[in-house]
């Protein structure tokens, strides 16, 4: 082998240097995974005994969880329809919530502290109308049922401060949208919360409140987020289920997420832009990363991570993008001075090896630092 010529080993010992640099002076300071719609199809063919009786994709969503162990992020959000639900039967709900509780259990033996979103599954009824058409709407049971599964995590102080010698600050379990805000109806504490750690804001909106089914509740996370701003917060990251803007991923997309109410879609997104938060979903089974509106100068990111067990929403053949077949999940880094890196990681229905889907910085209108890619 010829040696490697002078200039050359130089240059590879300045990237070095550089990057050694930028990692001493400008560490990463907290991360996160976030995933969402772990919860199966009763109709689907070939489920296991287990699945069919408890309505997970176990064996995706335990190979999920356990790469993201190995990650050691500090938190993980979970995007939403986490169970099968669409009830009112309680000892079905809580049936379904216990296994999943079980699944996610060992994370927080490991340190990291689990923070559940409620989706349209969790909290929704469906009803057939006499024309065939399907309407779901928000119900009182089910948001009670969420409260009593979920609410022990939401914040879970205690564990907060075992795992990461800190808790969260400007929290509270009062600090929830009122009745009569919002459209809303009903006690929304612990289904939309926010708190701030490690000089970041995080906020989490219920997208299906009895009384505004597929609303965020704007005018609360603007208080909350212009609250946030006057604390001299870094960034601020935004959770909910239902996305904003729905991926086409075919001419056959239809609007499925907030934007069926393309008012109240652009007063939702109008909040993100303003605080120049990420917004981070699911519902649509599948990965997308977008600035909705960069085409106007926007610089808010929308991060679709829906692809964690449920059924894949686009069939075989209806997308050219291999990606939007990929069981996935995000881990967000976030930099002491405010530099967000996500990196997207999955596998695909064969369970193949796990790769990089892609990854991105999450600071406005910057280019993606990998390129696009599937594997």
């Amino acid at each position: 082998m010829k040696p490697i010529r002078p200039l050359l080993a130089l240059g590879i010992l300045a990237l070095f240097v550089i990057v050694i640099g930028r990692a001493a002076t400008d560490p990463v300071v907290f991360t996160f995974a976030t995933v969402g719609d772990s919860r199966q199809d009763p109709e689907a063919i070939n489920l296991s005994g287990a699945d069919r009786l408890w309505l997970q994709n176990t064996r995706v969503l335990a190979r999920i969880l356990r790469e993201i162990a190995q990650q050691q992020p500090h938190a993980l959000f979970f995007n939403g329809d986490l169970i099968f639900g669409y009830t009112t039967n309680r000892p079905t709900l809580d049936r379904q919530y216990a296994y999943w509780r079980g699944m996610v259990a060992e994370l927080g033996e490991r340190g990291v502290c689990v923070l559940p979103v409620p989706g349209n599954h969790e909290v929704q009824l469906k009803t057939k109308l006499p024309s065939g058409d399907v309407l779901k709407t928000a119900c009182l049971p089910g948001e009670i049922a969420w409260r009593d599964n979920m609410g022990d995590l939401i914040l879970d102080t205690n564990r907060w401060h075992a795992a990461h010698h800190a808790v969260p600050a400007a929290w509270s379990v009062e600090h929830a949208p009122r009745i009569g805000q919002d459209d809303v109806q009903t006690d929304q504490r612990q289904l939309s919360y926010s708190f701030d750690f490690a000089d970041l804001h995080f906020a989490v909106v219920n997208t299906d409140a009895v009384g505004a089914d597929s609303h965020a509740p704007v005018r609360w996370l603007t208080e909350d987020l212009t609250a946030a701003q006057a604390r001299g917060v870094k960034r601020q990251f935004v959770f909910g289920h239902k996305m904003a803007f729905t991926y086409h991923y075919s001419d056959k997309t239809k609007p499925k997420g907030l934007d069926v109410f393309p008012e109240h879609q652009h007063a939702f997104w109008r909040v993100m832009e303003e605080f120049a938060a990420t917004y981070f979903c699911g519902h649509e089974h599948i990965y997308h990363a977008m600035q909705p509106t960069a085409a106007s100068g926007g610089r808010a990111w929308q991060v679709i991570v829906g692809a964690g067990g449920s059924p894949f929403e686009a069939k075989p053949g209806d997308s050219a993008n291999l990606n939007d077949r990929q069981y996935s999940w995000a881990l967000v880094k976030v930099h002491r001075s405010g530099r967000v890196v996500m990196e997207v990681s999955g596998f695909d229905e064969n369970f193949g090896p796990t790769h990089r889907l892609e990854s991105i910085e999450l600071n406005g209108p910057t280019q993606p630092l990998l390129a696009r890619s599937s594997h």
